[in-house]
């Protein structure tokens, strides 16, 4: 049966300027042009997610303007059903401003838009309409922190699994971290999260182990190019190593790992089968310019997690 996701979260256009180094503060670089992608991390792991093989469902909101047409029209391409973003009249599509080095890192700076006006009663009831269809909700927190908690709280209500990606982190999500969603901070996000339910600071599989004791669920970390840590508030932590990858760009490598951990979990996989999933895809993602452009295929994906020696076979316990 195919997997069904509902992915809740910003839709952006993708402002990149190639450069030899990240500008410093009050710095200025200079590259050879600027080139446009669709972005938002909620509508780039809509598209890992149908390109993995998922029926996709989006909710969120753009501009009435060319750009937000060309947002939506870039969704529909890849198969995912839009009915659920709304059109704003009163306000521009979301854009991210993103500057590129030579290794591939990134800095980003984004203007919401129309992500900011996003209707957490809108949220409520695209959930909710999905709730005998999908088998996982994924949330990003570019929209507001009532859409956030809407889309969680919904999901939880009608049983489905839940993917939290919680950045940036605010406040508002400590009281969301009790309804159980997988939640999948990078470092610094974990961090932030830690902060919320704990003092000081830790080793990452300390404050992991801290916020998955909060949820009851397991907390996914993103190391970029040393893969995840998978800890489990019953079994621990695990590490699941990526696979060695040529790196041009890493933009949208998380939201590549998200929406394919999603797919997975609507599969019905389990946490540390579908995590591997994510990274295998992310490590593809990351050998192409622009955050979608290397977001591969369900069958490219089961190809690079075979080249790791299986999903869970890849894994090395940290315990």
């Amino acid at each position: 049966m195919t997997p069904r996701v509902v992915v809740v979260g910003a839709v952006n256009v993708d402002l990149v300027v190639r450069a030899d180094r990240l500008p410093g503060p009050g710095e200025t670089v200079v590259g050879p042009g600027v080139e446009r992608y669709g972005g938002g991390k909620g509508a780039n792991a809509a598209v890992a997610a149908a390109r993995a093989g998922a029926e996709v469902r989006y909710c969120g909101a753009v501009g009435a303007d060319d750009t937000g047409s060309g947002a939506l029209a870039e969704l529909r391409a890849e198969g995912i059903d839009v009915e659920d973003v709304a059109v704003l009249s009163d306000v521009a599509t979301g854009v991210a401003l993103i500057v590129v080095d030579g290794g591939g890192e990134n800095q980003i700076a984004v203007g919401a838009g129309a992500n900011a006006a996003v209707d957490p009663a809108a949220v409520r009831a695209a959930v909710a309409r999905s709730a005998d269809w999908a088998g996982c909700v994924l949330v990003s927190t570019e929209i507001p922190p009532e859409a956030v908690a809407a889309a969680v709280e919904t999901a939880a209500a009608h049983g489905l699994s839940c993917v939290l990606n919680p950045a940036p982190v605010a406040a508002g999500l400590v009281d969301l971290l009790g309804l159980g969603p997988v939640a999948t901070p990078n470092r610094s996000e974990l961090r932030d999260l830690y902060a919320l339910v704990g003092e000081g600071a830790g080793e990452t599989a300390e404050m992991a182990a801290a916020v998955a004791a909060r949820t009851g669920a397991p907390v996914v970390v993103t190391l970029g190019g040393d893969g995840v840590l998978v800890v489990d508030p019953e079994r621990g932590p695990t590490a699941l190593p990526a696979p060695s990858a040529e790196v041009r760009d890493t933009t949208g490598a998380g939201d590549t790992f998200n929406g394919v951990l999603a797919v997975a979990l609507a599969a019905g996989a389990p946490v540390g089968e579908a995590a591997a999933r994510g990274v295998a895809a992310a490590s593809l993602s990351v050998g192409t310019v622009g955050a979608r452009s290397g977001m591969p295929s369900g069958a490219a994906i089961d190809r690079a997690v075979g080249a790791v020696g299986g999903a869970v076979g890849a894994a090395r316990s940290t315990s």
